[in-house]
């Protein structure tokens, strides 16, 4: 019997060892692939000037910023210019509800503006010959986190609005982008 006990003790430790080495190394992994927000990913309905759902967005954020994933529908084929808009609201048929550019930075329109860029630009969308676009775009200008300057979840939200043209990367306050032709609010309950 004593002979067994030594064996058995030094057998615990080792698997205890070996386990408390799983612990320490596990939640590092995890916690790099974790998003920052603890939220659920944001599903944004799009509507078109008619009122009509067109397609959707899913917003989430990691960190490395917010991703944006639009699906949508019923659009003129070519390049079309997205940008986040400063307020969530979408009356059609314009769009004018949601607002200026999202832009807490102050700055002007445009990637290629040397005087900066607003928050809110996006690259442009490529809408294929059958009418859809399905595209994840990234950015690390905007975030998900309220209370933050750049946050898209102020207390009047912000909105993703699709346009009939592309943007030029220049040309203040809106890339010659053209109208607004869809439009999504990115609000939460408890804006």
């Amino acid at each position: 019997m004593k002979k067994l006990i030594g064996p058995t003790i030094l057998l615990l430790l080792i698997v205890g060892a070996c386990s408390g080495n799983k612990d320490i190394v596990e939640p590092e992994k995890q916690e790099e692939a974790a998003p920052v927000s603890a939220e659920k990913p944001i599903n944004v309905p799009l509507i078109n000037a008619e009122g009509e759902k067109v397609g959707e967005a899913e917003l989430s954020e990691n960190s490395k910023g917010v991703v944006i994933h639009v699906r949508a529908e019923g659009l003129e084929p070519g390049k079309r210019a997205i940008h986040f808009h400063e307020t969530g609201k979408c009356t059609p048929p314009d769009f004018k509800s949601a607002g200026a550019h999202f832009n807490p930075g102050h700055k002007e329109h445009g990637f290629h503006n040397p005087k900066g860029y607003h928050s809110g630009d996006l690259p442009n969308l490529e809408v294929n010959a059958e009418g859809r676009v399905d595209e994840i775009i990234k950015t690390a200008d905007v975030t998900l986190e309220r209370g933050k300057p750049s946050s898209l979840l102020d207390k009047d939200g912000s909105a993703l609005v699709i346009h009939a043209g592309e943007d030029d990367y220049v040309t203040d306050p809106a890339g010659n982008a053209g109208d607004r032709i869809v439009c999504g609010e990115i609000v939460k309950e408890g804006n």
